[in-house]
């Protein structure tokens, strides 16, 4: 086991004349058996960093380096790295067993005895002792993932590499696989990097995450850290389903104004957007606050008519228009609670769930309080304890 360092990485492709920057500058510190997940659209560099690190792409600039040795110029087999690919790549001729062993016959001395017993216990921590004399085409999609799981556990490695390794499976096997890939991570204690483009993988099992665009680190750091004070509006708007409800409005003096509503903002608020006159104010979903109807003697209040309501059971999806202008606004209710579409209501925006951003840069200004998100939880402990 060991720390893994990516210092400056920089990843430059040539298309004829032009250069294609796939990733930009690159730096990220994970320590000694942590879960970082690298998090991104389509084309942000998360695969192209990965694949620096095994050794399957070759930095344009930068040091990569495992307990402080410098491998970016080693090959992909001295670097100590086992790689789980999203397309498992077994090797149909041969059983779950052989494909396992494969790879400790041919990189290592060790003996016939030994393969056959490091095998065995990556099958029973796997629970795929069973399977070990078919072929893959005998196995389903979640056993075959298991199988290109165990061919890197065997191996032992220093760092553990997973590229999208639940995308081929269906939605109720991949959650299953999320908790196992946890589980088992927890107990082989091994440095990983994994990547993916699903936001729900990332916040449920990375011990970071770091969000990448364009090749570039947006934000690194705990899920929740990321979710609840997210660096700048990509973060903000990258993680949450729904997504983000965000608002462009002008600063005159603590009230911010545009078509659709104002808002008052406190002193401390008021103090955190000085010298910007052009706002971006977010709020998630979860956090805005709906009235049955709408009170216009209440300032607080922002008129909205009901357009959608999107069941998901435990909870509805409400799509609003709010007063007279077309902008639009996404809330999150009760399962049970009743809104029906055509429905005048009033909404409001607590200023401890707000986000504001500046809107030329993208940057955060003020965030909701990741302090205030652990006081509730706490409180919300005590009360079902």
């Amino acid at each position: 086991m060991a720390d893994l360092t990516l210092n400056k990485i920089t990843k430059v492709f040539q298309d004829g004349d032009d250069e294609i920057v796939a990733v930009d500058d690159l730096d990220l510190d994970i320590e000694d058996g942590e879960f970082v997940v690298l998090v991104g659209p389509s084309g942000c560099g998360k695969s192209t960093t990965l694949r620096m690190v095994a050794g399957l792409e070759t930095p344009t600039d930068g040091e990569i380096s495992i307990g402080g040795d410098p491998i970016q110029d080693k090959r992909p087999q001295e670097r100590d790295i086992a790689m789980v690919f999203q397309s498992y790549a077994l090797y149909p001729h041969m059983t779950v067993r052989e494909n396992m062993s494969f790879g400790l016959e041919e990189s290592t001395e060790m003996s016939g005895d030994e393969i056959g017993e490091t095998v065995e216990k990556a099958a029973g921590t796997l629970d795929i002792t069973q399977l070990l004399d078919r072929k893959p085409s005998a196995l389903s999609g979640g056993q075959q993932q298991r199988v290109a799981l165990g061919r890197a556990i065997v191996r032992s490695p220093a760092v553990f590499l997973m590229d999208e390794p639940l995308s081929n499976l269906d939605a109720k096997l991949r959650a299953e696989m999320r908790t196992e890939l946890q589980q088992l991570q927890e107990d082989l204690d091994v440095t990983t990097i994994y990547v993916t483009h699903d936001q729900t993988e990332a916040m449920t099992m990375g011990d970071r995450i770091a969000i990448l665009d364009g090749g570039e680190l947006q934000q690194l750091g705990t899920p929740m850290e990321c979710y609840h004070e997210p660096a700048n509006v990509f973060v903000a708007g990258f993680l949450g389903e729904p997504s983000m409800n965000f608002f462009q409005l002008e600063r005159d003096g603590e009230t911010l104004t545009s078509e659709a509503f104002d808002y008052r903002l406190s002193p401390e608020a008021a103090t955190a957007v000085d010298g910007h006159a052009e706002i971006t104010l977010g709020v998630r979903p979860e956090s805005v606050e709906i009235a049955d109807e709408y009170d216009e003697t209440d300032a607080d209040l922002v008129p909205a008519t009901v357009d959608v309501v999107e069941p998901h059971g435990d909870e509805n999806a409400v799509h609003l228009r709010l007063g007279d202008a077309d902008t639009r606004l996404t809330v999150m209710v009760d399962g049970m609670r009743y809104l029906a579409s055509g429905q005048e209501v009033g909404v409001h925006f607590p200023e401890e769930a707000i986000h504001l951003f500046d809107s030329a840069t993208g940057d955060a200004l003020h965030n909701r309080q990741l302090t205030n998100v652990e006081q509730v939880e706490d409180i919300g402990t005590a009360q079902s304890a």
